[in-house]
């Protein structure tokens, strides 16, 4: 049974929950602790004001059931999150989030969304929130951000634009450092401002990189680009057996050659990248959910791979490896992922 909520029946709901109790947590002055409400399940939120427009939130939870909540439009600062464990699920607006892929979202107005979260998978996360007046005043005395770069990012009135790159090592260990600094008080703080626009600095670079791709978005028309996101949905559900690229461009009412172009600029990968890293991430969902209830017995990796589309389970093995560091068999033997 999936609990539906809106985001300000959840909120309410963190409000009422009691103080948690996290072990060998030792908050300083400028930190805050927030519990999970027990009606849902259990964790927590450490979130702190490091200076005037820059704000840091770590999140450690696990449902006890299905949970959708629904978002309405809003207000959206600048925003970068990485997930160390776990994901969120989406229909439409934005693909999952987590894995191998972090977010990095501009200012504006967001679309309302809904996200999942799926029972008794942990979720732990990083995500940090910018005012877009204090990054603009970075970029406005730095002539190497060009005006088509702050077009991107801040928005003001309009809807505001969404990246998903994809986590370096870099990336993933810097997260790690935010999450256990190795000091106190305003060292700690003064050390946790630094890795932030540390941060920031990784993605603005990206978006600089990639400034091409994303611009290349705007050649194509809305009504294309909403057939596009029904293809990917489409590949999102048939990861047994997905159609071919052709018959998926005919199923969506676009070219070979639009579908391919649609999802190097929307998603920043092919077709058949974007089948293949979803049929793995899937992968290592079963198998975690294996390795969480118990079910190795059950539970084997040839049948997760047949699940999600591999008919060779070599094949599917070295691709597992190389997507997530350990194999099939580790990951149902409960080992966590290597990102390297």
């Amino acid at each position: 049974m999936t609990l539906i909520l809106s985001q300000s029946d959840l909120d309410e709901l963190h409000q009422q929950a009691p103080q948690p109790q996290v072990q060998n947590l030792v908050l300083d002055s400028f930190e805050e602790l927030g519990g999970v409400p027990e009606i849902l399940g259990r964790g927590y939120n450490r979130s702190m004001n490091l200076s005037p427009g820059v704000w840091l939130n770590f999140s450690d939870c696990q449902y006890h059931q299905d949970l959708m909540v629904k978002t309405p439009d809003h207000d959206h600062p600048i925003q970068i999150e990485i997930f160390l464990s776990g994901m969120i699920y989406f229909d439409d607006v934005h693909p999952n989030l987590g894995g191998t892929h972090s977010y990095f979202s501009g200012s504006g107005i967001s679309r309302g969304y809904i996200e999942k979260h799926r029972a008794g998978e942990r979720l732990t996360c990083v995500n940090v929130d910018i005012s877009p007046e204090l990054l603009d005043s970075f970029l406005l005395e730095d002539k190497q951000y060009n005006s088509d770069i702050q077009k991107l990012l801040f928005k003001g009135e309009d809807w505001k634009n969404s990246f998903y790159p994809k986590v370096t090592p870099a990336m993933r260990e810097l997260a790690q450092q935010m999450w256990n600094p190795p000091y106190r008080g305003t060292a700690k703080r003064m050390y946790l401002q630094a890795k932030v626009f540390e941060l920031v600095a990784m993605h603005l670079d990206w978006i600089s990189a990639e400034q091409q791709p994303i611009f290349d978005t705007l050649g194509l028309r809305p009504d294309t680009i909403a057939r596009i996101h029904h293809a990917k949905d489409i590949l999102t559900k048939q990861l047994e057996q997905p159609p071919s690229l052709s018959e998926l461009a005919q199923q969506v009412g676009v070219s070979v050659r639009t579908l391919q172009r649609g999802f190097r600029s929307l998603f920043n990968t092919t077709v058949v990248g974007y089948l293949k890293q979803q049929q793995l991430e899937q992968a290592e969902r079963l198998l975690r959910q294996g390795a969480a209830e118990g079910l190795r017995g059950t539970c084997t990796v040839a049948e997760v791979a047949t699940r999600v589309g591999y008919g060779n389970i070599g094949h599917f093995s070295v691709a597992f490896k190389r997507c997530f560091g350990i194999t099939p068999s580790q990951c149902l033997a409960g080992k966590l992922a290597v990102f390297e």
